[in-house]
């Protein structure tokens, strides 16, 4: 059902409802067609008969935990109709922070010059910075339009107080963040001259910054240092800005101010570890990251940085684009049991095969990404996750792989040395270079970013089956899983380069790269 056939469906139950004396079974119903369509006429004139009950209908759209959006909207459109826009405004941005492409201020009564002069300034801004926070930066390319009410609701503010810094500033926040590059370096820069603050120079950063002017953005960056040289933030900010722009050197300097001031700081650290792996290509500064943010779950704010960097390495961030390996033959070594609690079903059943697909992807953010969207594969017993290997559904995208992730999450409170899943896997080694290999490698490989006691012995087994597969088909696979290992040593490190760079098998990109994925799930 399309949109607009569910909108319409909707304003037909509500209309019924109200029919029968029923508006509160209306109300939910013209909630749910603002939600479908917010500015459908239709919609509006049943609200505006609502309105008209006692109180003014509010009583039908509360504020109550989990509100829909669209009930949101409902009560923003009542206050306005009640004389209140001031008071509805903010509840049509939380509509918006929610479901940004939407257009829930597309209405006559936002587009008002009296309500940015009867809204108070400190309210709009906090409005305005919720409403940045909760579309991201930039916003959505499809909410350039549709947040362009609340940028006109600001105009018409900083007109009414025009040397409100933090209004200028916040105003400049949203319209950097929808494309407004020249009116976000204006009203920062008058922010910054009718108070000059650390927010107001950061403001003219990034305002700055979003219109290409990057001289004066780091310039107005550093300003905003001297003001408070304890926000590490801004350095790392302006670091960023550097190595965006070539000055990687610049920007690791940077980065060492802030870390020499609070080693453990956040921000500092991603930035520090992604710019170091740009400097080098060193996996271990990647490693150092996810070790830091799996000692650190409470960080201020999610980065980005880790998958930023993994996402275009083999097996860091995917499957490689390359020729995948035969899947297991007839001739091949029977896959082990021993350990797994029972010998391997025949085939696998329906219910298994169906947590598998829940979880399986050609793709995750980081090696303990990966680990953790296996997790639900604990509901699956070992002995059938051998059986997916031995058995591996057509239709679902690397079985091997997510079959063998699934046995790193059992028997966990055993140490590794010692541990049956380090059995399973290792004995999975066996059998020539297959599918069934490749996967058990990088479950290893998995368990050694996840794992810092592993990293010894995992790289250890890594150079041995580098060394095996020197110069043999197939062998760049295991070299790239070697280059993606923790702690491996130098010479393996050296060889592992040797045999990507001299591979037979191109690279693929593009067209072929989706082509072999879809092989991935066929073969």
């Amino acid at each position: 059902m399309d949109v607009r056939r569910a909108a319409d469906r909707a304003l037909e139950q509500a209309r019924s409802a109200l029919a029968r004396d029923e508006p509160h079974q209306a109300a939910d119903h013209l909630a749910g067609a603002l939600t479908h369509a917010p500015t459908l006429p239709e919609a509006h004139e049943l609200l505006g008969r609502l309105a008209g009950r006692p109180g003014g209908g509010l009583d039908l759209f509360p504020l109550a935990p989990h509100v829909s959006a669209g009930g949101l909207a409902a009560r923003a459109h009542l206050l306005a109709a009640a004389g209140q826009p001031e008071d509805g405004l903010p509840l049509l941005a939380a509509a918006s922070g929610r479901s940004p492409g939407a257009d829930w201020a597309g209405v006559p009564w936002v587009g008002d010059p009296g309500l940015g002069v009867r809204i108070e300034p400190g309210q709009l801004v906090q409005l305005l910075m919720r409403l940045c926070t909760a579309v991201g930066d930039p916003a959505p390319s499809a909410a350039r339009t549709t947040l362009q009410p609340y940028l006109t609701v600001a105009r018409h503010a900083i007109a009414a107080h025009p040397d409100d810094a933090m209004l200028l500033g916040a105003g400049s926040a949203l319209a950097r963040r929808i494309g407004e590059s020249a009116l976000a370096v204006e009203w920062a820069s008058r922010g910054a001259r009718a108070r000059p603050s650390k927010l107001a120079e950061i403001w003219l950063g990034y305002a700055y910054r979003s219109a290409g002017r990057v001289a004066e953005a780091l310039a107005a960056l550093r300003r905003a240092v001297a003001h408070d040289p304890d926000d590490l933030s801004v350095y790392a900010d302006i670091a960023g800005t550097l190595a965006d722009h070539g000055r990687l050197d610049d920007a690791l300097n940077w980065v060492d101010r802030a870390l020499e001031r609070d080693p453990e700081f956040d921000c500092a650290v991603h930035t520090a570890h992604r710019l170091r792996h740009r400097a080098d290509g060193d996996v271990g500064h990647l490693v150092r990251l996810a070790d830091f943010i799996r000692d650190h779950p409470d960080e201020s704010h999610e980065h980005t940085d880790l998958a930023d960097c993994c996402r275009e390495i083999p097996w860091l961030g995917g499957v490689p684009a390359a020729a995948p390996l035969p899947r297991r033959g007839a001739g091949a070594a029977p896959l082990p049991w021993r350990g797994a609690g029972a010998e391997p079903a025949a085939k696998p059943s329906a219910d298994v095969v169906r947590r598998l697909r829940q979880v399986a992807s050609l793709s995750w953010a980081h090696p303990p990404a990966a680990y953790d969207a296996a997790v639900p594969l604990i509901m699956v017993r070992p002995h059938d996750l051998l059986a997916l290997l031995a058995h591996p559904p057509a239709d679902v995208a690397a079985a091997e792989i997510w079959a063998c992730l699934g046995l790193l999450h059992h028997g966990t409170e055993e140490p590794w040395l010692d541990s049956a899943r380090r059995r399973l896997l290792l004995d999975l080694l066996d059998g020539g270079l297959d599918r069934v290999t490749e996967a058990a490698l990088f479950a290893l490989v998995v368990t050694a970013w996840i794992d810092p006691a592993a990293r010894a012995d995992v790289a250890a087994i890594v150079t041995g089956r580098l060394a095996e597969v020197a110069g043999r088909p197939g062998g760049r696979s295991v070299a790239e899983l070697a280059q993606a290992t923790p702690d491996l040593g130098p010479a393996a490190r050296r060889t592992a380069a040797g045999l990507v760079r001299t591979a037979v098998i191109p690279r693929q990109r593009g067209r072929a790269r989706n082509r072999l994925l879809l092989r991935w799930r066929r073969d």
